[in-house]
């Protein structure tokens, strides 16, 4: 009596077949996941901004004034020359970089207001279009 051995295991058809629906599938979803990574990094900067605002409110409060462009977020840690009623440190941790690994920019006065406090974006410079453009709080 002969007997039929069972075949076990996928044939060379079928495994490209699934890896070509692998494939259509990361195609479809992997630039919608690395955007929302590009929008995360939108929302950081927005949040670190609102915060340093806090802290520019709170030595304004104490100080009497915005630190200078020259003084910069540093006199949120570090007591500034002239700043005899500072109480900080204003903020607990080091003055981080944006999401992008580029220094947040400070200017006091400014030319929206008192300050302005923006990143730059992606691309870390003025200006830009999508993940490039500047982000400033709010």
């Amino acid at each position: 009596m002969e007997r039929k051995r069972l075949q076990t295991g996928f044939t060379l058809v079928e495994l490209l077949v699934v890896m070509f629906i692998i494939g259509l599938l990361a195609a479809l979803v992997a630039p919608n996941f690395l955007s929302r990574g590009e929008k995360a990094k939108v929302v950081a900067a927005k949040a670190q901004i609102e915060l340093f605002g806090t802290a520019l409110d709170a030595f304004r409060l104490d100080v009497g004034r915005y630190p200078t462009s020259q003084e910069g977020l540093q006199a949120l840690r570090e007591r500034p020359a002239g700043a005899e009623r500072w109480d900080g440190p204003y903020l607990k941790k080091e003055i981080p970089s944006d999401p992008w690994q580029h220094p947040y920019v400070y200017r006091s006065p400014g030319e929206k207001g008192a300050y302005d406090l923006f990143s730059y974006g992606a691309d870390g410079v003025a200006g830009g279009d999508g993940n490039n453009s500047d982000v400033s709080g709010g």
